[in-house]
């Protein structure tokens, strides 16, 4: 073949230092904005970010210069400094060590966004840590 032709579609979670509900409503947007801007410089087009005040969801296409780890450990470092850096959260921002990253077939993907995009009512009836220990077991993966 004379070309390469790659499309990785990525599911990633990560949530907030021990999972304290810190990123509010008044600028998770802001926070959002500011990780896909993130994203689209690492050559990674974003379709939606969404989440709750203790993690964020991400749908993103993996660029074939990156490795996931690398890209998920920049939008980290570099969206918790943003956070700090612009007082956008009263006390000092981290996120938890270590994140969730699914690849996605190109059939699911609307299926993925509308899961995302309505993280908020999803989560009215069920709790972050049930359902990232459903992923765990969906994907076939133990935890650690």
């Amino acid at each position: 073949m004379s070309h390469s032709f790659y499309k990785i579609w990525i599911h990633a979670i990560w949530a907030t230092k021990e999972r304290m509900p810190l990123i509010q409503p008044s600028v998770e947007k802001q926070i959002h904005q500011f990780i896909a801007e993130q994203l689209r410089e690492q050559g990674c087009p974003v379709r939606i970010i969404n989440g709750m005040p203790d993690h964020i969801h991400c749908l993103f296409l993996l660029s074939p210069k990156q490795s996931i780890a690398d890209v998920i450990k920049q939008i980290k470092g570099s969206s918790s400094h943003f956070i700090n850096q612009n007082n956008l959260i009263a006390e000092k921002f981290a996120w938890q060590t270590g994140y969730a990253a699914f690849s996605v077939s190109e059939s699911v993907v609307d299926k993925v966004f509308q899961y995302i995009k309505n993280q908020k009512q999803h989560h009215a009836k069920k709790a972050f840590q049930q359902e990232y220990d459903e992923f765990l077991k969906l994907y076939g993966l133990e935890k650690l």
